[in-house]
């Protein structure tokens, strides 16, 4: 064999090799995900290996042809990617940039890695090129979900806190002021209710496009809070950037009801607190707190308002919430014991009955009256348990007297609107009205207006089942309230009571008298009983006589007593 034979078959095993590797390395390529531009420096040439087409529709084979990759991207990522595409020309080894397609929503990411020689020349370079469209997606997602809430677009309330956080430290160095907005719908319950939770969701969902469409401007952000209940942050509130301002404009905006998918037209009203740093708070979550705290205060005023949070606010708050907690120890403890005041005809000014009160003895051995508490334990459900004690103390206490003095009279219990709700609650009545002996005629309930605004219906059938035992059924606070005349058609109740609003100043305003005549007049008419609460004044006894009234209760004719000082009362009453 000449020397040329082995030359050209060495080259040709060489080759065969070489052809071996390339196919190998394609295979890798094709398999692997994406595509590899591979540039040898010492000349102007490009090889790509893998999926380059699944990318592009044009081919690489020079340097010339990445000026067409800088045109596919968007504009927004071309510097990025030049400085990766031409990476030796920075001396370093690695960089990579992600960049979006300008024709899809595909998203590239492309790695460079560049080799240098002894001398640091630049040798070759490598450029993988990925398609991380999907990893975007699961990233704008989390992104999303982080910052933003699912229902309604704006901030969630983590990311608000953040947000408002950095308003307030900008605030502290630039001496400015920053607002918080605590928007709340108003009886949202009834929405929900009526028309169902997926509604009640579209409801929230077009209240909270209106507030994105409000925040606009720099240096307002807006939040969906929970349920109905949204926050707004203002930035040194100026301007229309003021929070009585937006307040006027989200008004204005609620004067036109919201269209929903069913077809039904709703319009609300808003209940808003503000409070601002610094005057409130230094601390992001307790101006949040406050505001909250001041919606609470507009919807107890009657809703569909604004208010501004002020210290006396606060100190209030913190006594309610003290006062709250002593009375959840004090019914652990039955810290409460029973006052009874007594009623007479006016005419005869014989005893007609008394009226049960109930009493909080405090740690102290203060006496503290039903007015204080009374409010609070219907807010926190603790007047069922007190209401359901008073109705057996007051049962057991008539029961004892009645054995001791022999003749019988009438015990007004006063019932709370969560009582009656009570299915159970007749039932409860009858039992404790057998257990003790007592006759249901001589019992009488007194209820208020309150009881009957939620569900009228339920009440007055529950009332028709007690009155056909033969258990009285009084109206009381008459008149202060809603005081509809078509309850007094409806109901079925024995007694009227006057309130004591309108005895305090009968004998000092016309108008007053003329409504207290009215009052009696119709009382009558109906076949009621009438009872005038509140009578300090023998003036006020004999004008009260005078128009026909029945019953008379108040401190002319004794004060509210414990069972010990009533039983004087009683022996000295003819059987």
């Amino acid at each position: 064999m000449s020397e040329m034979q082995y030359q050209l078959g060495l080259l040709k095993a060489m080759n065969q090799k070489l052809t071996e590797k390339e196919r190998m390395y394609n295979a890798i390529c094709e398999s692997a995900e994406g595509a590899f531009l591979y540039f040898p420096m010492d000349r102007n040439q490009i090889v790509t290996l893998g999926r380059l087409k699944d990318f592009f529709s044009f081919d690489i084979k020079d340097c010339g042809d990445l000026q067409r990759i800088l045109d596919e991207v968007d504009d927004a990522h071309v510097m990025d990617l030049r400085r990766v595409l031409y990476l030796e020309k920075s001396g370093r080894g690695t960089d990579a940039a992600e960049c979006q397609l300008k024709s899809r929503r595909m998203w590239l990411r492309f790695s460079a890695r560049v080799s240098f020689d002894r001398d640091g020349k630049p040798a070759d370079k490598v450029i993988h090129i990925s398609d991380i469209t999907k990893q975007r997606s699961r990233d704008e997602e989390l992104l999303y979900m982080a910052y933003y809430d699912g229902l309604t677009g704006l901030y969630n309330r983590n990311y608000f806190v953040r947000m408002l956080g950095e308003y307030i430290r900008t605030a502290e160095e630039t001496n400015s002021v920053v607002s918080v907005m605590n928007i709340d719908i108003d009886e949202f319950n009834k929405v929900n209710d009526g028309l169902g939770i997926v509604m009640g969701d579209e409801l929230v969902q077009q209240f909270g496009l209106m507030l994105k469409d409000l925040c606009q401007e720099k240096n307002m952000i807006a939040c969906h809070l929970h349920r109905d209940v949204f926050c707004m942050a203002i930035y040194d509130p100026a301007g229309q950037r003021t929070a009585d301002n937006l307040y006027r404009k989200i008004r204005d905006r609620l004067m036109e009801p919201f269209h929903l998918s069913d077809g039904s037209d709703i319009t609300v009203t808003v209940s808003v607190g503000v409070a601002e740093y610094p005057e409130a708070s230094h601390s992001a979550l307790e101006l949040i707190n406050y505001a909250e705290l001041v919606v609470f205060r507009v919807k107890a005023a009657g809703r569909n308002g604004i208010q501004y949070f002020n210290v006396p606010i606060l100190d209030e708050f913190l006594n309610s919430v003290e006062l709250e907690n002593k009375l959840k120890q004090a019914v652990i403890n039955n810290d409460f014991i029973m006052y009874y005041q007594p009623q007479y005809y006016t005419g005869s000014k014989r005893l007609r009955g008394v009226e049960a009160l109930v009493r909080w003895k405090g740690s102290d051995g203060e006496v503290i009256t039903p007015g204080t508490f009374i409010p609070v334990a219907e807010k926190n459900g603790s007047i069922v348990p007190i209401g359901k004690w008073v109705v057996e103390e007051s049962i057991r206490q008539y029961a004892r007297w009645r054995r001791q003095f022999g003749f019988p009279f009438i015990m007004s219990i006063n019932i709370s609107a969560l009582q009656y709700k009570k299915s159970s609650f007749v039932d409860f009545l009858l039992s404790t009205l057998n257990n003790y002996q007592v006759s249901p005629s001589e019992i009488e309930l007194e209820i208020t207006e309150s009881v009957l605004i939620d569900d009228f219906a339920t009440v007055s059938e529950r009332l028709k089942v007690l009155r056909s035992y033969g258990i009285r059924i009084s109206l009381d606070d008459f008149g202060t309230g809603f005081s509809s005349l078509s309850y007094l058609k409806k109901l079925p109740i024995d007694t009227l009571k006057i309130d004591k609003s309108f005895i305090d100043t009968v004998m000092t305003d016309a108008p007053t008298r003329v409504i207290t005549e009215a009052i009696l007049n119709m009382v009558k008419a109906l076949g009621f009983e009438s009872i005038a609460e509140g009578v300090e004044e023998e003036q006020q006894y004999n004008y009260l006589h005078s128009i026909g009234c029945d019953v008379i209760q108040g401190y002319l004719f004794g004060r509210p007593q414990p069972p010990e000082e009533l039983e004087k009362v009683l022996e000295g009453s003819p059987a």
